[in-house]
C-alpha cells in the first residue's frame, strides 16, 4: 500500500552565489588582512571570524541572506563554515566590517546598516580603503538599545581594540598593551627580524668562545695552565 504521508523536503542553504569576493584587489586584500588579524587575536577562544559567507538569518527562508565582508561570533566553535545560520549556532554576530565602495555605498549604508541594528549586531564598521566616499575612511555604529550611533572614539568594545587607518588596511591595537595585531606581511618581518637578532647573537657568541680558546692556547704556549687561573 502507498503512503500518501506528505514527504518533508529539506531546505537548501547555499554556501556560495558565483559572484566575486571583492571588486578590486586593494578591498580584497583589506577584507583578508582583516580576518587574519582578528583571527589570530581570538585564537583559543570560543569565538569565530568569518569572511565573505552567507549569514541566514531566518529558517525556512534562504533567500533572506546577507554575506557580510567579516563578521566576528562570539561563544561558538571555532573554526570555519560553509555558511552560518543564526538558528543553528545560537548566536548573532557582535562585530560586522563591510569594506566598502561608492558601489557598494547605498547597500552598506541602508539595507545592511538596518538589517544589522535590527538583528542586534553591537557594532558595525565601514571601511573605504580608497577613501573614495568616507573622508576619514573608517565609520563605525555602536548599537545603543535598539538604535545604532555613531562611533566617535574609535574603539571596538566588544573586541577591547582600537582601531586606526593605516592607509588602505585598519590598524588594529589591544587596549589593555596598546600593541598592535601584525598583519601577514609585518609577522613577517618581525620574525625575520628575530631570527637575523638571534643568528646575529650566536655569531657573537661563537666568536666570543673562539678568542677565549685562542688566548687558552696561548697561555699553554706559554707554560701557563689557564684552567688553574
Amino acid at each position: 500500500m502507498t503512503s500518501l504521508t506528505p514527504q518533508k523536503t529539506e531546505i537548501f542553504y547555499p554556501s556560495s552565489d558565483g559572484k566575486p569576493l571583492a571588486e578590486s584587489y586593494v578591498h580584497l586584500y583589506a577584507i583578508l588582512a582583516t580576518l587574519e588579524v582578528l583571527k589570530q587575536y581570538l585564537q583559543g577562544r570560543q569565538a569565530t571570524v568569518l569572511a565573505d559567507q552567507f549569514l541566514y538569518y531566518a529558517q525556512g527562508y534562504p533567500r533572506l541572506r546577507v554575506a557580510p565582508d567579516v563578521m566576528v561570533i562570539f561563544d561558538v566553535a571555532p573554526g570555519g563554515r560553509d555558511n552560518y545560520k543564526i538558528w543553528e549556532e545560537g548566536q548573532i554576530p557582535v562585530v560586522i566590517f563591510e569594506i566598502t565602495s561608492p558601489g557598494t555605498k547605498g547597500q552598506d549604508t541602508e539595507f545592511k546598516k538596518t538589517l544589522y541594528e535590527q538583528l542586534g549586531v553591537r557594532e558595525y564598521w565601514l571601511f573605504d580603503p580608497k577613501g573614495e566616499w568616507i573622508a576619514e575612511k573608517l565609520q563605525g555604529y555602536r548599537l545603543r538599545g535598539e538604535v545604532y550611533e555613531l562611533i566617535t572614539d574609535s574603539r571596538s568594545e566588544p573586541l577591547k581594540l582600537r582601531l586606526q587607518v593605516e592607509d588602505q588596511l585598519i590598524g588594529f591595537y589591544r587596549e589593555d598593551t596598546g600593541e598592535k595585531l601584525l598583519v601577514p606581511e609585518e609577522l613577517k618581518a618581525a620574525l625575520d627580524k628575530e631570527t637575523t637578532a638571534r643568528q646575529e647573537a650566536e655569531e657573537k657568541a661563537r666568536l666570543a668562545q673562539q678568542q677565549v680558546e685562542q688566548l687558552k692556547e696561548k697561555l699553554r704556549e706559554l707554560g701557563v695552565d689557564p684552567d688553574t687561573i
